[in-house]
């Protein structure tokens, strides 16, 4: 026996968790193809790409702000060191000055070791205070150790120059030099000082304080200047006169100063040149610049030089009123410097503020929309998923299995309700699954109207096959030809079928059989029904039967069950085997094996199969071409049926297990008609002129049969006959359009009391019943009441009914060619698995 390889899907593949819904890709992804990248990385690379970008620009100009800021910080940490500069410039002058005018003395005292001493010693405060002044310098200029390198090549300079100043102090007493020498020590530390006071640089977009610099820069070397004029008239007033050099130095000196002090006056502010014309007028600049102007204008007539001491006393009044004016402008230059460096700073920082506050607030924006979008195309495909993955395959489901009217199918609301363009598009997912949904219900009400009409054609079918049975019945009993009697035998045969086939058409419908049974039935006798159904009934041998009984309701749908099997087995065997059935307890149930000897199947084929009869497929165009495995799978499903194939030897073994729920303790054995001599339950022989052949007769596939006399013919058993013997043809069989029990008459009816003994016609040469026609109604047609208890029966023998059914084999393949309703199989158009 075999089954096609229509395998049914279930819903069950569909049930997944909500959370582990997903699609299967259909070609691998590739992270280097932009359109196979996740939405999340494309949210993350929109909102990155364009943050970077805005962090580069504001890097840059944070990174030009902050040099400014620190260009700005050095600057004014160099302007600020100007004040330590200018004051040791100061002493340094203050100490050359007294130096120069000293020196005349030390070559006059070279021999005389206390007068140099003394000498010494009266220079000794200046020495020390331009000490004290250098130390100063260097204690301020640490902290600017990481300054700009050309500034700290300058500051080495000038700390160099200084040292060899300290040189020259060393050598004054052991080793004459040359005033030039010594002098010019001193003008070279004073020089690489200023150098050094005039190195910061704000740069070229700062002219404001570049303007401060050259201030006091400027002032700084107007002093410079007028201190060397202090120094030669001093050393020439010491001297007691000027040689020629002075004489011609002297002009130039001054007209340097000038010169210095003008460039001075034009970069300096309204209120520093106020401020200086205020100090000129000074009583004791005046007296200064008086001496000054007296002591030129004789050096340069060759007359008499100042007094020494009244020109120093002056002249350092006047320095130190210049110096008091040096101080003040550069105070107030590294105050402007201070305040653009803290105003640049601020603006840094500032800058760097709105930077970092700009690119917070658009990173919250950015990534609140990001996350917004996001979740509305999360939520979209969550939604979609769902519906292509288990909501709407669970309606069609539900649909497709429904056997009534249309459920309600609720359809959820989109689960975006925002009004953007993914908002209107999980409106159109939803108006999409409705339309789905509408779609499938009006399918549920085409395939219940189309199973209403199956229902409404069988059920019409079945009338008219009834009544057909029951004229062929009346027929058999009165026809006395042999010849025309068997052709009334095959007649009977094809209705048989027909009605069977009306039976799958219910099923096929979903609606169950009407033929029902109000008592338990023997499960032989259930077997032998279900044998006297099928075409090569006379092939079926019932080897070993459980003495178990069926529950009334389930006998017909199994009946026809197992029908379909037996009538599977023996179209797919070979004509000369046998088809073994079986039937055994097993645990609480009873398992029925109907093994064959045919073509087989292969495990593909045979898998394909369990899973159809496992998971009863939805009836469709290829159904109806294998409507045998439909028939089994639905009603092995709808009794709680396990129906497996299983490869046997040289052929399938088909087993059926049978839940203890259908089984039924035996009836009390007076509701039973009494045994015929050979335990078959025959009720009522055929008319005399039919005679039922010994089995020892009974024809096999392949075996030349036992010559019967021409006017014995055997009688066809149906299913009716052996589950319900005696039941008249009024009775419309094991069914009627009055439902199951219309057909069994109420006790006191009318009907006669059963006879104690089966009555018969005596019997035949074989040892037979003989029928006797309603004789025995009222025994079957009663209900299985305990008052109306009848005496006990034995099953029938499956040999004697093969045997009243032997004759009939050669015209039921007549009968099947002649049958337009089923599609024929070509020869050799048998393929693994392509069984009924």
């Amino acid at each position: 026996m075999g089954v096609g390889p229509d395998q049914a899907h279930g819903v069950s593949q569909h049930r997944r968790r909500r959370f582990d819904v997903r699609v299967v890709p259909h070609r691998r992804r590739s992270p280097l193809r932009l359109q196979d990248w996740r939405m999340r990385t494309k949210l993350a690379t929109v909102l990155i790409i364009p943050s970077v970008a805005f962090l580069v620009l504001a890097g840059v100009q944070t990174q030009s702000l902050v040099g400014q800021a620190g260009t700005l910080g050095d600057f004014a940490g160099q302007v600020g060191i100007g004040r330590e500069i200018t004051a040791l410039v100061h002493r340094l002058q203050q100490e050359r000055d007294r130096t120069a005018g000293e020196l005349p003395a030390l070559r006059d005292a070279s021999d005389d070791e206390d007068e140099t001493d003394r000498v010494l010693a009266s220079l000794q405060s200046y020495r020390d205070a331009s000490d004290q002044a250098a130390a100063a310098l260097r204690g301020a200029a640490e902290p600017l150790a990481d300054a700009d390198a050309s500034w700290r090549d300058t500051f080495v300079v000038a700390s160099q120059a200084y040292q060899q100043v300290g040189y020259i102090r060393n050598t004054l007493s052991t080793v004459v030099l040359s005033d030039d020498t010594i002098l010019g020590n001193y003008h070279r530390a004073v020089d690489s000082l200023l150098t050094l006071l005039a190195q910061p640089t704000p740069g070229s977009d700062r002219p404001d304080l570049s303007d401060a610099v050259l201030r006091y820069v400027q002032f700084a070397r107007a002093k410079e200047l007028s201190s060397r004029v202090r120094a030669e008239l001093y050393a020439a007033a010491r001297a007691g006169g000027y040689d020629s050099e002075d004489a011609a130095q002297l002009p130039d000196l001054r007209a340097r100063q000038l010169t210095a002090l003008g460039a001075f006056r034009i970069a300096a502010t309204n209120t520093q040149v106020s401020r200086y014309d205020q100090m000129s007028v000074d009583p004791a600049f005046v007296a200064a610049a008086r001496l000054e102007e007296q002591a030129l204008s004789q050096g340069a007539s060759g007359s008499s030089v100042l007094d020494a001491e009244q020109w120093w006393n002056a002249s350092e009044e006047r320095h130190e009123l210049l110096r008091a004016y040096e101080a003040d402008v550069v105070a107030a230059s590294a105050r402007q410097a201070d305040d653009a460096s803290d105003a640049q700073l601020r603006e840094t920082l500032l800058v760097v503020g709105v930077i970092i506050t700009v690119l917070m607030v658009a990173l919250l924006i950015s990534v609140l929309i990001g996350r917004s979008l996001a979740r509305s195309i999360r939520l979209l495909r969550s939604q979609a998923l769902r519906i292509a993955q288990i909501e709407l395959p669970e309606a069609l489901a539900r649909l497709r299995s429904v056997s009534g009217g249309a459920p309600q199918i609720e359809v959820a609301p989109a689960v975006v309700r925002s009004l953007d363009e993914i908002g209107e598009l999980a409106e159109a997912f939803v108006a999409v699954h409705r339309s789905a949904v509408g779609v499938a219900v009006d399918q549920a009400n085409m395939r219940r109207n189309v199973n209403a009409m199956f229902v409404n054609l069988a059920r019409r079918s079945q009338v008219l096959v009834e009544r057909q049975l029951e004229l062929l019945d009346e027929l058999e009993r009165e026809e006395g030809d042999p010849e025309q009697l068997e052709n009334l035998f095959k007649l009977d045969h094809l209705a048989a079928r027909m009605r069977r086939n009306d039976e799958s058409l219910l099923v096929l419908a979903g609606t169950e059989s009407t033929r029902r049974w109000n008592r338990p039935i023997g499960l032989s006798a259930v077997l032998l029904a279900a044998s006297a159904e099928i075409e090569q009934y006379q092939r079926v041998r019932h080897e070993a039967v459980a003495d178990l009984h069926v529950v009334g309701h389930a006998v017909g749908e199994l009946v026809h069950l197992l029908a379909e099997l037996l009538e599977n087995a023996t179209a797919f065997s070979r004509p000369d085997t046998v088809v073994q059935v079986m039937g055994r307890v097993e645990g609480p149930g009873a398992v029925i094996e109907i093994a064959d000897q045919g073509l087989g199947m292969s495990p593909t084929a045979l898998a394909e199969a369990n899973g159809v009869l496992a998971t009863p497929p939805a009836a469709d165009v290829a159904t109806v071409e294998r409507m045998g495995l439909f028939v089994v799978s639905h009603l092995a499903a709808r009794h709680g049926i396990d129906v497996r194939l299983h490869g046997g030897v040289g052929g399938l073994v088909a087993r059926v297990r049978l839940p203890g729920a259908l089984l039924a303790p035996a009836p009390p054995p007076s509701l039973d008609p009494a045994p015929s001599p050979r335990g078959l339950p025959f009720a009522a022989a055929r008319p005399a002129a039919t005679r039922q052949p010994n089995p020892a007769e009974l024809p096999v596939a392949g075996r030349r049969p036992t010559t019967v006399p021409r006017q014995a013919h055997p009688v066809p058993v149906r299913a009716e006959d052996v589950l319900a013997p005696a039941v008249p043809a009024a009775s419309g069989g094991w069914w009627s359009r009055e439902g199951p029990s219309s057909a069994v008459p109420a006790v006191g009816a009318g009907m006669p009391a059963p006879p104690a003994v089966p009555v018969t016609a005596g019997t035949n040469e074989r040892g037979l019943p003989m029928r006797v026609p309603m004789a025995q109604l009222s025994a079957v047609t009663q209900p299985a009441r305990p008052e109306q208890q009848r005496a006990a029966r034995h099953d029938p023998d499956p040999e004697a009914v093969g045997g009243m059914l032997s004759r009939l084999y050669s015209g039921v393949r007549q009968a099947e060619a002649e049958e337009t309703t089923e599609i024929p199989v070509p020869p050799g158009a048998w393929s693994e698995g392509g069984r009924k």
